[in-house]
């Protein structure tokens, strides 16, 4: 991740163990249209550099790679733990398994997540954070502060992004130990190297096992929410995304809506805050009634309820991909600029990544990729009906299906 600027066209970090790209027709998926399923965050670029000379090594900064050393509070005080991620809803469960990893490291210290206030619920529902130290920066850049009180943190946790603007947020709260990768604009940060093609659980949990703390990428499941689903069993549709570049045209949404719809499918289409307009819009072309829009940002409690209770979630590359993964929610999600080996769901038969091959794009871009427009409603048809076979197989690695006109 670009600590304050946007990295290279197609990097970016939201996302179990590396998972291979899926391809453009069947992807990973399992059982899925058949029953509900159990139980939206933006991107930023990867920074991409050479190796660090002597990464790897215990350092000042560094923790020693046996494992985490017992700390104790000053003054008497609960220990602390603060983990800096304060970025979107995809980000923050793709970050999901290193936080628990951090929990069960650090078991009687408090473990603090600088990120948006409006997360923590999620933050709750993870069972690895105690409190949320509200931090967001416009852009998915760096928060210049931290509102931090009280005695330096035991020990500070990177995972934002490895380049200087992060790393310095956090030494000057003058932690005891500081866990992060390298980065050749802070030399005395002397963690593992930074790899810009690497998914983005397996890369927080890397990070994790470098300084000798055990931690498992698939590690990601939320408990099933309390509240009932405004819509169970509907299939889920959500079309906006971080940026246009990753957004499939609303009209395509809405010919998947309409064949669904034509088959005795319920659907039901979600949106962010600022995403009146374009659920407005698919809305109309679908004609879809009322009752089954829920745009203006859904609190997290009936969003989660709402994906947790889907029959199947299609989407962007963005955080309800996530959160769908998180529920073990049947889910189909169309990938381009950024491919699903970066981003992508688990290898498991319940999720498709739809994903034409092709050079990277602009994950901020400010028009649909061109990768995206080659994904038909056809195609995304097709992955929901391989979600619905009975003995549906595990085609994380299939090969690329013909060109499909936009």
């Amino acid at each position: 991740m670009n600590d304050g600027a946007a990295g290279p066209p197609g990097s970016r970090p939201d996302g179990a163990g590396a998972v291979a790209a899926a391809r453009l027709g069947p992807g990973p998926g399992e059982g899925g249209l058949a029953s509900p399923g159990s139980a939206g965050g933006p991107v930023t670029g990867d920074p991409v550099h050479p190796p660090v000379a002597g990464a790897g090594r215990t350092g000042a900064a560094g923790a020693p790679r046996g494992g985490p050393e017992p700390v104790r509070g000053e003054g008497g005080d609960r220990p602390r733990v603060l983990v800096l991620r304060a970025l979107g809803l995809g980000d923050l469960l793709a970050g999901v398994p290193a936080l628990r990893a951090l929990r069960r490291a650090y078991p009687g210290h408090e473990l603090v997540l600088a990120g948006p206030a409006e997360l923590a619920p999620v933050a709750a529902a993870t069972g690895a954070v105690d409190r949320v130290l509200p931090a967001a920066a416009p852009g998915r850049a760096v928060p210049r502060t931290l509102d931090w009180a009280g005695p330096p943190p035991d020990v500070a946790v990177d995972l934002h992004g490895n380049g200087p603007p992060s790393h310095r947020l956090l030494t000057r709260l003058r932690p005891r130990r500081l866990l992060a990768f390298a980065h050749p604009g802070t030399p005395e940060v002397d963690g593992p190297v930074w790899y810009a093609e690497e998914h983005e659980r397996e890369r927080w949990c890397r990070l994790l096992r470098a300084y000798g703390i055990d931690a498992d990428p698939a590690d990601l499941r939320l408990p099933r929410p309390d509240a009932q689903s405004p819509a169970p069993g509907a299939v889920v549709l959500h079309p906006g995304a971080g940026a246009p570049s990753r957004c499939w045209p609303v009209e395509r949404y809405a010919a998947v809506a309409g064949t669904l719809r034509a088959r005795g499918h319920r659907v039901v289409v979600t949106g962010g805050a600022d995403e009146a307009d374009l659920v407005a819009r698919l809305a109309k072309l679908a004609d879809l009634p009322d009752t089954d829009l829920f745009g203006g940002g859904l609190p997290y409690d009936r969003l989660s309820a709402l994906v947790a209770g889907a029959r199947a979630v299609v989407s962007g590359d963005t955080g309800v991909a996530h959160l769908a993964v998180a529920h073990a929610t049947p889910s189909v999600t169309l990938f381009g600029p950024v491919p699903p080996s970066r981003w992508g769901p688990p290898p498991h038969p319940r999720h498709r990544a739809l994903w034409h091959p092709g050079p990277d794009g602009d994950p901020h871009g400010h028009a649909t990729d061109p990768a995206l427009l080659r994904i038909t409603p056809g195609a995304v048809l097709e992955a929901l009906d391989a979600l619905d076979a009975p003995d549906a197989p595990d085609l994380t690695h299939t090969q690329d299906a013909p060109e499909e006109a936009p």
